[in-house]
């Protein structure tokens, strides 16, 4: 028994340091050296504050910022750790009532704007967290925001315009707006 109970301790103490140690700090080291914005959260700083990260939302609610994606995650909306998604299908009433109550929320906010209001304002992603929203929803919010901030309406929409991202890599994914980044500018515009 003892022969075969010192190469075993043996071998999980060596790939405990391999595996726990030798490698997490190889590859921070590698992600800080060619990654470090990543590595690090991908923060956005203003006046050297750390104010939020690129990669996740926050909850915006004031009428004069753009409101990013419902989030699902408990107990606080874009609570990073908790991420996750409802989990209600398409034929659960629940999530039936909570996008009616998401519809009538932004319809009392911007009581003027008769557009179909975009799926992605009305529902959460598969993370609760997604920092993006699609260009259209940001069109379908520009007006409200305009009217909020007193500026000319083509103004925000030149900046969603300049805040609309591409494709990744020109195929994946779709065209988005990162609200916090919007937001932002627009907070330095006006």
């Amino acid at each position: 028994m003892k022969s075969l109970l010192r190469p075993a301790l043996s071998l999980f103490v060596l790939l405990s340091l391999i595996t726990g140690l030798a490698y997490p700090v190889l590859v921070t080291g590698v992600a800080q050296a060619l990654f470090p914005d990543a590595a690090n959260g991908s923060l956005v700083v203003k006046d050297g504050q750390a104010i939020g990260s690129r990669l996740i939302g926050q909850n915006f609610n004031d009428p004069k910022y753009f409101w990013g994606r419902p989030s699902a995650t408990a107990p606080m909306p874009y609570n990073a750790t908790s991420s996750g998604g409802s989990n209600l299908g398409p034929l659960n009433p629940a999530l039936a009532d909570a996008v009616k109550g998401r519809i009538a929320a932004l319809r009392a906010a911007d009581p003027g704007n008769t557009a179909p209001v975009p799926a992605d304002l009305v529902t959460a992603s598969a993370s609760g967290l997604d920092p993006h929203i699609s260009p259209a929803a940001a069109r379908y919010q520009a007006g409200r925001v305009a009217h909020a901030r007193n500026v000319d309406p083509a103004v925000v929409g030149k900046l969603i315009d300049q805040y609309t991202e591409g494709r990744q890599w020109g195929v994946f994914g779709e065209p988005r707006v990162n609200v916090l980044a919007l937001n932002l500018a627009l907070d330095t515009y006006h």
